[in-house]
């Protein structure tokens, strides 16, 4: 039984995505019998070339996107090099689960109230540049679409982060770094000269994930690109959202076009892959020591603080403008609070509340089942998933969800599964399993294995091992990617918005419908609605194993991660 969860895991997780994308290529071209389309075709291509704006919308995509991959990369690598085994590069570890749990809506509105015209940034200044009114000027949905690059650069540089600090053991980061400083290099140029060559193998498919999401995002796309016209991905979901259904072929032909953008954009980053490379090469062999990397080490420390304080000071200003009562510009913070708004909404408030919530729990609780299951039988087989393995599990996150959500959404209304419960549970898997997998993994394989040993010489069954020894060291782990799970999943827009039909209002749903609105107040609130299961999961996830082991100082030790 127990080896059949990785061909079950594999089938949830990468079977809708195939379905979906063979349900938006047809379409596509022509094909789609229930809307009409009994014949192949190219006239939806015709119709999406005709679209007015369509190049300032891919580029847009495509050049935002490789743009907030490599601002966010560059950043956490020199990060990294610079500071490295010291106490600013500690306390940023622990600041990366806060930051992490923050859905990317959440934090997109929290940068928005910043820099808005109107937002905090200008209201400290304000005083000082003598303005009575806001100034007319934009920084949100600007043309070149610079405020999305910030907010994708403020949610992507944790992950990489977690994702370089996950390789950097692996890589043997400390011994290199060390026996470069003796021989003489500076700090970031030994860094990048001796450990980047081994880190970026391991990191090469998170930046291949950031930069599909970056390219075809949406949610945040909404609330900080720009309009006239928009990204690519965001007009897609205009026309799937039309009323005249005959703007599904459009739909689909720009979803397949979304598709062909992210490969580009994968085929650019592996080009300039292979320049860097060659130059490094060169660079390495020039024997450049680069002692004096104060001014490098000092502007990596300030990018990397200013974008957590970004996410933070946003999240607290979604805060403050959730109980705002008057706030006139320029006034640093309201006249007074108010609980009136939390009071008309309660009702609605809950029921958003408890749609996510469910979805969530559903979802994290199938996908730690599978993982975990898919995990021991990996240890029992003495069996290591290798590099193929790895892109399977990432094949999820390497796609953009606009390509296959169309596709997707036919395929389960041909199974008679369209606006169920169980439909937005499984594509909410697609998308919770491999963060589960990639939060797991590690410490489940770093599993002292005599405990386990001693067990099966005591003549317990490896089933009784697992639910009696492994489980209970593995508590910190198990609840802390289920804490990870239930922030993905409250973080999905498009795959609840279009699988789920509008049926399922989730609190990013709705905070997503209210950007285009001006009501700032019922924004915050649901921003910071966005903030809580995440945040609640994170709090549990430590407070529970210090609960349950109380009295057991080794265990509770034993799990920590």
């Amino acid at each position: 039984m127990l080896r059949l969860f990785p061909a079950f895991t594999l089938i949830l997780m990468i079977g809708p995505v195939c379905a979906g994308l063979i349900g938006t290529i047809l379409p596509a071209f022509g094909y789609l019998p229930a809307l009409g389309g009994d014949v192949i075709s190219i006239d939806p291509w015709r119709d999406l070339i005709n679209q007015p704006g369509l190049g300032i919308s891919i580029r847009l995509s495509l050049i935002n996107g490789l743009i907030a991959t490599l601002i966010s990369f560059l950043v956490v690598i020199l990060f990294c090099a610079a500071w490295q085994g010291t106490r600013i590069f500690g306390v940023m570890q622990r600041l990366l689960s806060p930051i992490l749990s923050v859905p990317h809506a959440a934090a997109a509105f929290g940068l928005a109230f910043l820099i808005a015209p109107t937002g905090w940034i200008v209201r400290a200044i304000a005083p000082l540049a003598g303005w009575e009114r806001p100034p007319d000027i934009v920084t949100l949905q600007d043309p070149l679409g610079i405020a999305l690059i910030a907010g994708l650069v403020a949610k992507e540089i944790p992950f990489l982060l977690l994702m370089t600090l996950a390789a950097l053991p692996q890589a043997d980061a400390d011994r290199t770094r060390q026996v470069a400083l003796t021989l003489g290099y500076g700090r970031v140029v030994g860094w990048l000269k001796a450990v980047l060559p081994r880190v970026y193998p391991q990191i090469r498919l998170p930046i291949l994930a950031v930069l599909a999401y970056s390219t075809s995002v949406v949610d945040v796309a909404m609330i900080l690109g720009p309009t006239t016209p928009a990204p690519l991905a965001v007009r897609i979901l205009g026309w799937l959202s039309d009323p005249d259904l005959s703007r599904r072929f459009l739909a689909s032909a720009g979803a397949m076009l979304q598709f062909v953008l992210v490969m580009i954009a994968m085929a650019i980053w592996w080009g300039g892959e292979k320049l860097v490379a060659w130059w490094g090469h060169v660079w390495a062999e020039g024997g450049m020591r680069g002692r004096r990397d104060d001014t490098v080490r000092s502007f990596a420390a300030g990018t990397a603080i200013l974008s957590a304080a970004a996410v933070f000071l946003g999240l607290a200003s979604l805060l403050v403008w959730s109980f705002a009562g008057y706030w006139s510009f320029p006034e640093f913070l309201p006249r007074s609070f108010s609980l009136r708004l939390w009071m008309r909404e309660y009702a609605m408030l809950g029921a958003a509340l408890w749609t996510t919530l469910m979805i969530a729990v559903l979802s994290v609780g199938v996908a730690i089942t599978l993982v975990l299951g898919c995990l021991e039988n990996e240890t029992r087989r003495f069996q290591k998933p290798g590099q193929g393995a790895m892109l399977l599990i990432y094949l999820p996150l390497l796609m953009p969800q606009i390509s296959f959500m169309f596709g997707l959404q036919v395929f389960f209304t041909g199974i008679g599964l369209e606006r169920t419960l169980i439909s937005v549970v499984i594509v909410h898997l697609i998308f919770v399993l491999p963060y589960i997998f990639l939060s797991l993994a590690d410490p489940f394989r770093a599993l002292d294995p005599r405990y386990l040993q001693t067990a099966l010489c005591l003549g317990a069954s490896p089933a009784r091992v697992f639910w009696l020894v492994r489980l209970p060291l593995l508590t910190r782990a198990v609840l802390t990617a289920f804490a990870v799970g239930i922030a993905v999943s409250v973080g999905q827009y498009l795959p609840t918005l279009l699988i789920g039909a509008g049926r399922f209002a989730t609190v990013t749903t709705e905070a997503v419908a209210l950007a285009s609105g001006g009501d700032q107040r019922m924004i915050g609130i649901y921003g910071l609605l966005q903030m809580i299961l995440p945040f609640a999961g994170f709090t549990l996830a430590l407070l529970i194993p210090a609960v349950l082991f109380r009295h057991r100082r080794g265990m509770e030790n034993r799990n920590r991660i």
